[in-house]
């Protein structure tokens, strides 16, 4: 490993940590833009990561020795001087192992998987990214998703992280299955949107019919149907899709057609990572028509101020509608 690469895997460490600077958290993104390998290097380092912190876990391994030994292992992996990595206190032990992890087998490890697996791992960054699979699917990832994905066997296997639209190639021998949390989604050629969060997982789709499972609970979804996948509830909740505002990371366009204040609201919240409250219970329901192309969030509220006649007030992070 090349003394640059090093030197980017201890960012990335830091960044995982929480521990790097503004300034390092900038250098990250500069390499992520400078190339696809970059971002997939990403991508498969957060797979890493996330195995390593389960990992740890679930270890029984003394973590003390362990780090002890940490030089010995590197030298036996043929890097040439052992190297210290210093960083901030842990602020759980886990961190320490999942550190070590990554390190040493962020390079090799990773690869040999992907390779076994056949699996191809994307990450978008601050900005959406699409994607062709190489069955000819084409994904659009919202900022800060992950994708991976695997054809070796008689399905083809996808895991996401964050929000991702497919449209897939359809091919009856081979389902495509994705699955997102504990939600389990499967098709044969269709397009469909699908979110994930720690609380719930909505899928909404747009044609073709799309299967919706936890663990033995299953619904089947037509265009125009959502079926959200809570946590605290066993069986997927279906229902209509009232609007097209979920779309608003592929189009860049709001449309409102009749649409509550409080739906608009959410979206925007996500949208531009925005911390909008709505004061005014009464003003929940309030619709609203109209349609916002690449407008800045500062436009669209002065908008929405205007046409429901309510006050926009910001206080430092927080903005209040009244």
């Amino acid at each position: 490993m090349s003394k640059e690469n090093l030197q980017i895997e201890d960012l990335l460490v830091k960044q995982m940590l929480g521990e790097a600077t503004e300034a390092e958290m900038a250098e990250v993104e500069e390499w992520l833009k400078e190339s696809e390998a970059n971002r997939r290097h990403y991508a498969q380092f957060q797979k890493i990561w996330a195995d390593s912190k389960k990992l740890a876990v679930n270890s029984t391994v003394n973590e003390n020795e362990a780090w002890e030994r940490f030089p010995h292992r590197t030298r036996s992996a043929e890097i040439s001087t052992p190297r210290t990595i210093e960083l901030a206190p842990r602020k759980t032990n886990w961190m320490r192992v999942a550190a070590i992890l990554v390190v040493l087998l962020g390079a090799g490890w990773m690869i040999t998987q992907t390779m076994m697996n056949k699996e191809q791992v994307y990450a978008s960054a601050d900005a959406t990214m699409v994607q062709e699979l190489p069955d000819g699917t084409v994904v659009t990832l919202n900022k800060h998703s992950t994708l991976a994905y695997s054809d070796a066997g008689k399905t083809r296997e996808v895991k996401l992280t964050g929000e991702a639209f497919f449209d897939v190639t359809p091919n009856k021998n081979k389902p495509f299955i994705i699955t997102a949390d504990d939600a389990r989604i499967k098709v044969v050629g269709t397009s469909f949107n699908v979110k994930s969060s720690a609380a719930k997982t909505e899928v909404i789709v747009e044609t073709g019919i799309v299967e919706v499972s936890k663990k033995q609970n299953t619904v089947k979804l037509l265009p125009k149907e959502k079926a959200t996948v809570l946590q605290s509830d066993a069986v997927p909740l279906k229902e209509k899709v009232a609007d097209v505002l979920y779309n608003y990371y592929r189009t860049k366009e709001l449309v409102c057609d009749n649409t509550p204040l409080w739906r608009l609201v959410d979206v925007l919240n996500d949208a531009y990572n925005a911390n909008i409250v709505i004061a005014d219970a009464r003003l929940k329901d309030m619709p609203i028509t109209t349609t916002f192309k690449n407008e800045s969030l500062d436009n669209i509220l002065a908008v929405v101020s205007g046409t429901l006649h309510i006050k926009v007030e910001k206080n430092g992070k927080d903005i209040i509608l009244r």
